[in-house]
């Protein structure tokens, strides 16, 4: 059976999106950390658009947050709202920000306990950003234990190069390094990005579901973040407790309610019922310990499986 994944380096225009997202985030809960924010962000082409919600004690000045990631030269554009109150009044009570559908995931097969593709394209394109710190893209497709075919487009990488950098790392039957032909023009000059859009990369590749829900910009109440983490929290724990190969969690929400509608785990295909963990917004903040995590740190590099955030 063949598998691909694919990766991206933390100068893509999609990701430095969730990172302007995620610091204007942290930068709230920095000095409120009941700070409610759920943040969109748009930019390319000198032009940066931030939209969206915030509730929170703390004053912060974003257009500086936000040129003091991609520069002066960037023209900012504001458009913050306080909370619905038909929102604010569900989570008031401790309710989830939102309704919706959490994966969670892990296997074996890994020592990160996550898809063997998805480690290859990953750890292949950290390897390279160490080279060539630049807008990138990486991909592996594999067929069971063999490296079929590797994709590897970066930028102000010079083809040979890179192909030679690529070979140390990686052993495959096909590269495809820089296909369309080496290129300079890249990040926000090149295309325009959006936070959010690049979900499966901040998962687990494309062979593993996702609930669809974004994470960066998002404080803990919107279970789109916070219950996929535990999700995937819960789904290692699981792995590790039953020697399984394979823990698929799924956690289900409805807008205002602190328990979940749905908590069941697929351990090696057998369904079980989670309940001996507290799901609520404030459970989940208390036992992943989300108040202390700066959450510009687990944008880059996908949010699981990886040293300095602990899922």
């Amino acid at each position: 059976m063949r598998k691909t994944a694919e990766f991206v380096s933390p100068k893509h225009p999609d990701k430095i999106c969730d990172y302007i997202a995620d610091s204007i985030l942290d930068a709230y809960t920095a000095i409120d950390k009941e700070s409610r924010v759920a943040v969109e962000v748009m930019g390319g082409h000198g032009l940066i658009t931030i939209n969206g919600e915030v509730t929170s004690t703390a004053s912060v000045d974003i257009s500086q947050i936000v040129k003091g990631i991609v520069g002066e030269k960037y023209k900012v554009i504001t458009n913050i709202v306080a909370q619905s109150p038909e929102i604010a009044r569900g989570v008031d009570t401790g309710g989830a920000g939102d309704q919706g559908i959490m994966k969670g995931y892990a296997t074996s097969e890994t020592v990160t306990f996550m898809p063997r593709e998805y480690e290859l394209a990953r750890n292949l394109c950290r390897e390279i950003f160490a080279v060539y710190p630049y807008d990138g893209k990486t991909q592996v497709t594999i067929e069971n234990e063999e490296v079929v075919t590797v994709v590897v487009s970066f930028q102000n990488a010079p083809t040979e190069d890179l192909l030679a950098l690529v070979k140390t790392h990686i052993t495959a039957k096909e590269y495809l390094i820089n296909p369309a032909g080496p290129w300079t023009q890249g990040g926000f000059d090149a295309d325009t990005g959006l936070s959010g859009r690049k979900l499966v990369v901040d998962n687990y590749g494309p062979e593993v579901a996702i609930g669809g829900g974004s994470f960066s910009g998002k404080d803990y109440t919107k279970v789109d973040r916070s219950g996929a983490y535990m999700a995937r929290k819960i789904a290692v724990e699981l792995l590790q407790k039953h020697n399984a190969k394979e823990v698929i969690t799924k956690l289900a929400y409805a807008i205002g309610k602190s328990e979940p509608v749905m908590a069941v785990a697929l351990i090696d295909g057998r369904e079980v019922f989670i309940d001996d963990y507290d799901l609520s917004p404030r459970g989940i903040r208390a036992y992943l310990k989300l108040d202390t995590v700066r959450y510009t740190d687990t944008c880059v590099w996908g949010h699981f499986g990886r040293k300095g955030f602990d899922l």
